[in-house]
This record gives structure tokens, C-alpha cells and sequence, in this order.
């Protein structure tokens, strides 16, 4: 297996950034520079999209033969939670199921995969910061870029801090003098250097609706104060030293729903399909888009589909959704179809076969990622939805119930519900069907969340709501996290483990995944505790 250090990664990176430029009728790449490079517009904008680039890489190489493991963000928000199993053959990708015992090693593909992608990054994030300013582009152009390379690096760098902890901070492209003096900094300080690109990036970036049709999909003023929502919100439940408050998440969130610019999709049962994408209910998610491409070099589409797949159709069977997130829905919730599937169940017109237990762990598979078979099914052209306005609302509740106002979260949480009530079954649910049909659940179901709820009572109910909300969008274990249940989830040996592997926070402790081998030995970083 091919290590990775930081050297390399900057290598590669910079490789690539140039290889950007592939596209324009220009002299030889190799007399482009750092300097020279942001000289017109369309380069500038081919830097920031390589930027946006990483964000896909979920399997492949980084164009100069080196290969990238398979690493999924459900790997870490699903599957080590209690809402998914690893799933496929129980002898498939030994790798993930060492995740979620906790008894990953240092070599691990998935850990060294998803710390590679993320420090080309970062790299490239401050590539473009470090050019921007002196590039001979419009003033508007500009300050939006720099806008998106602080949110991008912000993106990459949140991952990481849930991932492994506390990082060495680079505010601009790592000099060779840096190279084995770089030294970690505190969960804290890195959450410090996280809020302030964000705080930049609502400065400089524009709303969603001053973005033309052709930029659908880029950063916004709304998907950055959401994801300073999100970190303050985790900071809040797992290590409170920057002494955040419920407040300020409720300021966050009121902003982005007072901004006329999201709401919620009429319809639950189509957000996931092609028709949503970037739709008034998206505040982020990774563009991808289908190509005839094979396994290996980087892409425009996606694995992401193809390894959640049914393996009796074109799919691997991975991420399979556990029967605790199936029986936490309501009798009658129509998002319980639309978030998990089984044996007999029918998809895009055609019934399914879940092997289960040969081939499957739970007797279920993700159907939020489920999708007609692309013309290669390495390269879907399926979004993978981040962020989304429901979780919005959903962040508004909590902080508002946090701060006393219980009226306001009991209305977001009963727009949530409402919505739910309204959903159609899952496109294609009978038989060669291809519509979205009704239903038929009786009026009773998915009640508003009564006035007669309030203190815990009402907090349970927010919480339970984000589980069945939000299931299977790799966003369960850090609530788990930062609520205090997930330790005490877990059992024998496998809750010794991430007990060892945590690391304390002044609120509740945090299991981390070890720093990738090469990166110990050659930065002389050091190891994360328990490994």
C-alpha cells in the first residue's frame, strides 16, 4: 500500500492544480507559475473548482498513479454509529468493520484514504488564498472566490477535527522549512481557526439566488453559516473551551431561514433523486455528474452509489441501516421508505433481493443513495447532499428549546413533520412504476409535537426527529457524540476501545481515529491516544 506524507500530497496537489489548465488554448502548462497562473478568470475559476474537486474523492488515484483508498464520510457518520452495520459479505472491506470495533490500526485504507484527500485540501484551498489578491480579475470575482477557498478549507478541516482531532493550522501553502517541524494544535484552536474562515467566508460570498444557473452548487453566504452552525453546535456537546452558546446557533439559523433563500422540498421521497439537486432545500452538497469512465483516475461522477448499492442488482451492499434506526420511526412515517430498503421491496419499478445475512448484515440497504444503474456504475452522477434546510430547522429547535424560547422550536420542529406527512412513496415503488405514488397513511400519523411538550420532554423529541430526519446522511454519530450516548451504546470490548481512543473533552470525551502511520513517522506528529 502506497504512504502518504504531506511532501507528496503538496506535490501532487500543485500537479494537479496545473493540470487544470488542460482545457485552454494556452502556451505549455510548464511555463504557468504560483505568479502567473491567476492571470485571467477562467484560470481562476479552474483553481477554486479544484478546489471544490476533492470533496468528491471517494475513490480513484491523484493523477500521478498513486492510489487513493476507498473512504466514504457514511464510513464515519453511519457506520460507526448505531444507525448502520458495515454490510456486503462479512469477510468484504475487513477495513471498516476495524472502524467500528475501534480497533483500527495507524495502516488503515479507509483513515489513510480520507487524510490524503483532505490535506490536498487544504493544500489547494490556500494555493488559491496565497494568489488570489494579486490576480488581475474583477474586485466581485475576488472577494467571491476567496469567499469559497475559505469555506472549502473550512469544509476540509471540519472533517478532519471530527476525524482525528486537533491539526497542524496552515494558513497558506506548507514551505519546505515546515516540513517535520509542524505541530498539532488543540481541538479548541483548530475549532478557533475553523469558525474564523467561516466567518470570513459570510463576508465575501454571495446568497444562493446571486449565483447564475451555471454556478448552482457553489459556496454560499447560507451553507457557511450553516456549517459554523453545525461546529458550534458540536463544540457545544463535546468540548466547550471557545465558550460558545445556544445562542449563537439560534442567531445562525434564524439568519439563513430569515434569508428568503432555502425551504423545504414539497416533497421528502424526491430529495435524493436528480429532479432536487441544488434545489431550494440545499444549502451544500458534492457536484458529481456521470461519465463512461472505469475504476481508478479521478472523475466527474461518484462511488459513493455503487458501494451502498444491492449486490444482487449492480451494488457492493455496504452501509446497511440497523433495525434500532428502523424502529425509531413512527408507525406510518413515509420517510421510512425513503431511508431504508429490504428484501421484497421495490425500486425504480423493480423488486429487490436483499441476501440477508450471506450478503447483507441488517436485512436493509440505504435507499436515500440508492439509484438507477449509471451507464458505469464507478461514475453516478448523483449529489451527495451535505447540508440540507431541514437540518436548519432542525438546529433552530434544539437552540431555541436550549434558550427557553420552546414555542419556536416546537414550530420548526412541526414544519419538519409536516412536510413528512406530505410525502409520496419513494419514485418508482410498484412494480415497472416510474411515478412517485400516494401513500395513503391515515390522517392520525406524524402528529404536530403538542404545546404540552416542553423541557427534556421536547429536547428528546427534537433529537429523535434529526435521527429519523436525517438517517443515513452520515450525520448520526456525531449527535451521538455530542449528546453523551455514544459510549455507553457500544459494549465489551468494542466500548473499551473507543474509551481508550478518546480524547477529553470538557463537555463529553471524543473517540478519534488514529494519524496515518507515515504521517507520525515523518512529521513526527503525535499519535492519538490508545494506538
Amino acid at each position: 500500500m502506497k504512504k502518504y506524507s504531506f511532501p507528496a500530497l503538496l506535490i501532487t496537489a500543485f500537479m494537479l492544480l496545473q493540470g487544470c489548465s488542460d482545457f485552454l488554448d494556452k502556451e505549455p502548462l510548464g511555463r504557468e507559475t504560483d505568479t502567473n497562473y491567476f492571470s485571467d478568470s477562467t484560470n481562476t475559476l479552474l483553481a477554486i473548482n479544484a478546489v471544490y474537486d476533492v470533496s468528491s474523492y471517494d475513490e480513484g488515484n491523484d493523477g500521478l498513479g498513486n492510489y487513493l483508498p476507498h473512504n466514504y464520510e457514511w464510513m464515519w457518520g453511519d457506520v460507526l454509529s448505531d444507525d448502520a452495520k458495515k454490510g456486503s459479505t462479512p469477510s468484504d472491506f475487513l477495513d471498516i468493520q476495524y472502524l467500528k470495533e475501534w480497533r483500527a490500526l495507524p495502516t488503515n485504507t479507509p483513515v489513510v484514504g480520507v487524510w490524503g484527500n483532505l490535506w490536498i485540501g487544504v493544500y489547494r484551498a490556500n494555493w488559491v488564498l496565497k494568489n488570489i489578491e494579486s490576480a488581475p480579475i474583477s474586485n466581485t470575482l475576488k472577494t467571491r472566490v476567496a469567499g469559497e477557498a475559505h469555506f472549502l478549507r473550512a469544509y476540509y478541516y471540519f472533517y478532519l477535527v471530527r476525524l482525528f482531532g486537533g491539526m497542524p493550522l496552515f494558513s497558506e501553502p506548507v514551505k519546505t522549512s515546515e516540513y517535520s517541524t509542524a505541530k498539532r494544535a488543540t481541538l479548541p484552536e483548530t475549532y478557533a481557526f475553523i469558525e474564523k474562515d467561516l466567518e470570513q467566508a459570510i463576508t465575501m460570498l454571495p446568497e444562493k439566488n446571486q449565483y447564475s444557473a451555471a454556478d448552482l452548487g457553489r459556496a454560499t453566504k447560507g451553507a457557511a453559516r450553516g456549517y459554523l452552525a453545525r461546529a458550534i453546535m458540536y463544540q457545544l456537546g463535546m468540548d466547550n473551551t471557545n465558550n460558545h452558546t445556544w445562542k449563537q446557533v439560534l442567531d445562525l439559523t434564524n439568519a439563513i431561514s430569515q434569508s428568503g433563500q432555502y425551504g423545504l422540498t414539497a416533497n421528502f421521497a424526491a430529495i435524493f433523486d436528480e429532479v432536487s439537486e441544488n434545489n431550494t432545500e440545499s444549502l451544500f452538497e458534492i457536484q458529481a455528474k456521470e461519465s463512461g469512465q472505469t475504476w481508478g483516475p479521478i472523475k466527474t461522477g461518484v462511488t459513493n452509489n455503487v458501494i451502498q448499492n444491492n449486490r444482487a442488482t449492480w451494488g457492493w451492499g455496504f452501509n446497511n441501516p440497523t433495525t434500532s434506526l428502523v424502529n425509531a420511526f413512527e408507525a406510518n412515517d413515509p420517510r421510512k421508505a425513503m431511508t431504508v430498503y429490504g428484501n421484497g421491496d421495490i425500486l425504480f419499478g423493480v423488486r429487490q433481493t436483499v441476501a440477508f445475512p450471506a450478503e447483507n448484515m441488517t436485512g436493509y440497504l440505504n435507499r436515500k443513495a440508492a439509484i438507477v444503474q449509471p451507464a458505469q456504475a464507478s461514475a453516478s452522477g448523483q449529489n451527495i447532499r451535505r447540508m440540507r434546510y431541514a437540518e436548519i430547522l432542525l438546529m433552530k429547535a434544539e437552540a431555541a428549546a436550549k434558550t427557553g424560547d420552546e414555542t419556536t422550536a416546537r414550530a420548526a420542529l412541526n414544519e419538519i413533520r409536516a412536510r413528512a406527512r406530505k410525502s409520496t412513496l419513494p419514485l418508482g415503488s410498484k412494480v415497472g412504476g416510474t411515478t412517485y405514488d400516494p401513500t395513503s397513511i391515515p390522517a392520525t400519523a406524524l402528529p404536530d409535537i403538542a404545546g404540552s411538550v416542553t423541557g427534556t420532554a421536547l429536547i428528546d423529541a427534537i433529537l429523535h426527529e434529526r435521527r429519523v430526519e436525517l438517517g443515513m446522511e452520515s450525520l448520526r454519530l456525531w449527535d451521538q457524540i455530542r449528546t453523551g450516548t455514544y459510549i455507553n451504546s457500544l459494549s465489551g470490548e468494542t466500548k473499551t476501545r473507543a474509551q481508550q481512543r478518546s480524547i477529553a473533552g470538557s463537555v463529553n470525551p471524543i473517540p478519534v481515529l488514529p494519524i496515518p502511520l507515515n504521517e507520525v513517522q515523518t512529521w513526527g506528529l503525535p499519535q492519538n491516544p490508545g494506538y
